[in-house]
């Protein structure tokens, strides 16, 4: 029974996307990037929840936006609505009385009015200033009351709105992370390389002179896996890792402790700048040719700080 549902729900987006006006959706965009208010989102039912969905995505990606409830507007709450705003009311048979009584008090305010509606000719249509016919060929229901799909449509159009709007806008993954502070996201997108590197006496430095068994205790007791060779002012030279120490007994036996590091360790290792955000330096730890558990972090090509995959993993940066 399921899979004749995702059957049908494939075939009415088919529909929806084969029928969908995008000279007409142009349009609502232009008139949502020219306003110079808020954008007011309004609709009765599930094309409330909808309508609601949609005003928090626009504005957590810099469009200006709130929600209003019909029966809130016509009891005080329309006295927010000014003429630099646009009035988006959702509604799939254009029909709602409560959105019909509301609509001459908004346009009374100066508010520019626009409906998304799922029945062309509707009055909430008419009576706009511009309406969106969103084509919506069945619902998803086998009575075909509830609705479903007329919501999957309008949450489609909204969520691409929304997106458009982001994008002509130049809204940054900054301003992004500036919305988002807290959980998950909020870190994915804010923690930078800066908040997780160690630092100053944590980071395990060594000379190009030194001999592996001269700096087996700092590669032991900083629990980094590697060494960073540095010449003066903590300039990198190369890197010398766990894998190196492996490597370089495996080809010289035990003698290879007394061999200097600059003749063991790897040149050129990759590198990180502190401002980066953390979860790109972990996308460039696991490149798939050669990843990584570490990187160096350098401010004009001199060590300031190391970063770790245990501690993107620990600030829960990493999910699978």
């Amino acid at each position: 029974m399921l899979s004749d549902l995702f059957y049908k729900q494939r075939k009415l987006l088919d529909a929806f996307f084969d029928r969908v006006e995008v000279t007409a959706a142009e349009k609502v965009l232009e008139k949502l990037l020219a306003c110079s208010g808020v954008v007011i989102l309004s609709g009765v039912g599930k094309s409330g929840h909808i309508a609601q969905k949609i005003s928090t995505t626009l504005l957590s990606t810099g469009t200006r936006s709130m929600f209003l409830s019909p029966a809130h507007a016509l009891h005080g709450d329309i006295g927010f609505v000014t003429s630099q705003d646009i009035f988006l009311s959702f509604s799939k048979s254009g029909e709602s009385e409560e959105l019909l009584d509301l609509l001459p008090h908004i346009r009374q305010k100066g508010a520019y009015t626009i409906a998304v509606v799922s029945q062309e000719g509707s009055r909430l249509a008419k009576g706009s200033d511009l309406s969106m016919h969103l084509p919506v060929t069945d619902e998803l229901c086998p009575f075909g009351l509830a609705p479903t799909f007329s919501t999957t449509a309008q949450l489609i159009f909204g969520d691409c709105l929304a997106i458009a709007l982001m994008q002509a806008k130049g809204f940054t993954v900054e301003k992004f992370a500036e919305n988002h502070p807290a959980g998950l996201l909020g870190r994915r997108i804010s923690l930078k390389v800066a908040d997780l590197m160690l630092k100053g006496e944590e980071i395990p430095i060594a000379h190009p002179t030194d001999s592996i068994l001269e700096k087996l205790p700092e590669l032991s007791g900083k629990k980094c896996g590697c060494l960073l060779v540095c010449g003066q002012d903590k300039v990198l030279l190369g890197i010398f890792t766990d894998g190196d120490l492996r490597r370089a007994i495996q080809t010289r036996g035990l003698d290879a402790l007394q061999a200097p590091l600059e003749q063991v360790m790897t040149l050129s290792p990759r590198t990180v700048q502190a401002g980066l955000l953390a979860l790109h330096a972990m996308e460039q730890m696991e490149e798939k040719q050669r990843p990584v558990m570490v990187l160096p972090v350098l401010e004009q090509g001199k060590v300031i700080g190391l970063l770790r995959m245990h501690d993107i993993i620990q600030a829960g940066l990493k999910t699978k």
